[in-house]
């Protein structure tokens, strides 16, 4: 049996949390990143523009890149547990667009 997926409300709050004490203004340029959760058929988007981090439940048109990974994994792999390239290798984790801009993103969860 398949594990229970994972509601975006609580995705969304972890990954909200997780970047409570980031310093958008550190970030030099601008990321728009979609991910797309497979399992539950749900997107966010991730975006860092003009010294501000934005996490939203929407989709993003104008996104430089497009992750698409199960909510199962997504939790994992911002929690360590699985590695973005590991799960891009297997499978786990496709990305549409900007390799680069993904990795960005992906660095913004690191503890």
């Amino acid at each position: 049996m398949a594990a229970a997926s994972v509601s975006l409300e609580s995705i969304l709050q972890e990954l909200k949390e997780k970047t409570a004490n980031y310093n958008a203004n550190a970030y030099n340029g601008f990321l728009a990143v979609q991910v797309t959760l497979t399992d539950i058929n749900k997107v966010f988007y991730v975006e860092v523009k003009d010294g501000k981090l934005s996490i939203e439940p929407f989709d993003y048109r104008d996104r430089q890149a497009n992750l698409m990974i199960s909510s199962a994994n997504f939790v994992k792999m911002i929690n360590g547990k699985l590695n973005s390239v590991t799960a891009f290798l297997t499978g786990k984790l496709k990305i549409d667009g900007d390799i680069e801009k993904a990795k960005e993103m992906s660095g913004l969860f690191k503890s």
